[in-house]
């Protein structure tokens, strides 16, 4: 038997001869993957030749592009949004027995005391939203919010808890993330720049770390673009000295070349996506140097954004996260760390310290919401707002005896909200108990907003989805319902 024989037959597994044989049954295979991973294709083109053509969506879509932010932490809701009296009347109290019992805390044990917030909240908006003092910028498009006051989870670290909101499973790193289940059921609108962009901010990853925005088991072409705001936009975009476009470009023919002799002798699906890879960071080199540089929009916009051209700030990425969705970009994810209000010191205290914190958040995410509303970007764009899980009703236990104030991990209890694409505004959704412990009205899991993040998009949550070591895998796992009642 000759060498290339010997290459040809270790490259046919079982599951290769399964899904290859004459039998048909890889075309069967392939049918049921995602509901058909073709669909929408244009004439005569296939997703290898371009995984981002746009695709037809399940049902009429009522919104086209997502920008996630996602406040890396767990922001303290219960000063933020969730006002409860009662608890503030409470203040310094033991916590109930009942509520702590058999429950387990990151940092908290015995009986904690009873903490009601020190920011003063008033109600805001035709709506009446209850908004702390904190967030006086957030306060002045209260009417364009949507409320969540009753999200829960099941994890109270913060990994775990990342894991879950962003990849359905909180346990594994393997698991494609929700910006990459979109980009691979809808593709994109975007020729030049990748579907799903990713910006961090605060000086580190989040917990779950890359994870949080990776392909898993999809193709690695759905995997989150990080970029930067300083220096190269992404990491090795410009071409290395003593090559130019032209030469690029016949470098890049030939890699084509070599790659397509590969995937017809291995038939490895990753050959392809490593093809349109480099031929979409050909595109990106011509394209994200203008799309990245904040410089030249009008002084009142970048004011209104508190923007600073060139520095790596949440506001740049929230004004850069308006021009990608512009360029048809489908998902924008900001990480923002930073939210760990423990009180172990003066930057984690839930008084002066959160103060501070929310100014580098307020401005820009308000600025956002108004800015896609006057470029009628916000019926198609959904906004969505929230950290991996809530802050605690009670003080946290280490600094029982310290000058600070913070709050431990609650994973019983949290608020977020949205905005535009397809969205109610103006409304609160579910609600807590009088100290803000748990859900007593409409509770909503994490995989519960997934569902209808998809939805929103023209997307069926359970016919999403990928066969990966024989079994059918979704980002809602087994669970998960759309929020029917927040739509428009």
């Amino acid at each position: 038997m000759d060498k290339l024989a010997l290459e040809l037959l270790s490259a046919r597994t079982r599951r290769h001869f399964l899904r290859d044989s004459a039998l048909g049954l890889g075309a069967v295979a392939l049918s049921m993957l995602g509901g058909d991973l073709n669909h929408g294709l244009a004439a005569g083109a296939t997703a290898d030749d371009d995984p981002f053509l746009p695709k037809p969506t399940h049902f009429a879509p009522r919104a086209k592009n997502v920008i996630f932010l996602s406040m890396s932490g767990g922001p303290p809701h219960l000063d933020l949004f969730d006002y409860k009296p009662e608890l503030v009347s409470r203040d310094g109290q033991d916590c109930p027995e009942s509520l702590t019992k058999g429950k387990q805390f990151a940092f908290t044990s015995g009986t904690p005391k009873l903490l009601g917030t020190r920011q003063k909240f008033s109600q805001r908006g035709e709506s009446g939203a209850w908004i702390s003092g904190a967030l006086p910028h957030l306060a002045t498009v209260a009417d364009d919010l949507t409320f969540i006051k009753s999200v829960w989870t099941e994890q109270f670290n913060h990994g775990p808890a990342e894991l879950l909101l962003y990849t359905g499973f909180p346990r594994a790193q393997g698991r494609a993330s929700l910006g990459s289940w979109v980009t691979y059921g809808l593709g994109s609108e975007s020729r030049d720049l990748p579907g799903y962009i990713v910006f961090v901010s605060g000086r580190s990853l989040p917990s779950a770390g890359k994870a949080a925005w990776g392909s898993g088991f999809l193709s690695s072409v759905y995997h989150g673009v990080q970029c930067r705001t300083g220096g190269d936009p992404v990491l090795y975009l410009s071409n290395p000295e003593g090559m130019d476009r032209s030469l690029r470009r016949l470098s890049l023919d030939t890699l084509r070349e070599l790659n397509e002799l590969e995937s017809q002798k291995l038939h490895q699906p990753e050959t392809a996506s490593r093809i349109a890879q480099y031929e979409m960071a050909y595109r990106m080199q011509a394209v994200v140097p203008e799309t990245m540089d904040i410089a030249g929009e009008p002084a009142s916009v970048l004011a209104e954004y508190g923007a600073q051209p060139g520095a790596p700030t949440f506001a740049n990425n929230c004004l850069l996260a308006r021009r990608l969705v512009e360029r048809g970009v489908r998902f924008v994810q900001l990480f923002d760390w930073g939210w760990d209000f423990h009180g172990t010191n003066a930057g984690e205290e839930i008084d002066k310290g959160l103060i501070e914190r929310c100014k580098s958040m307020d401005q820009p995410v308000a600025a956002l919401i108004r800015d896609l509303k006057r470029r009628g970007l916000l019926d198609e764009t959904l906004v969505v707002w929230s950290g991996e899980f809530g802050r605690t009703p009670f003080r946290e236990g280490r600094t029982k005896d310290g000058q600070f104030l913070g709050r431990d991990h609650h994973p019983f209890s949290n608020t977020m909200f949205m905005a535009g694409g397809g969205l109610k505004p103006g409304i609160s959704y579910g609600s807590t108990d009088e100290l803000g412990w748990a859900p007593v009205d409409k509770p909503v899991h994490p995989h519960d907003l997934q569902a209808t993040i998809l939805h929103l998009l023209g997307l069926d949550h359970t016919k999403l989805t990928y066969r990966f070591q024989g079994r059918d895998f979704r980002l809602t796992d087994v669970r998960g319902e759309v929020l029917s009642d927040l739509l428009a």
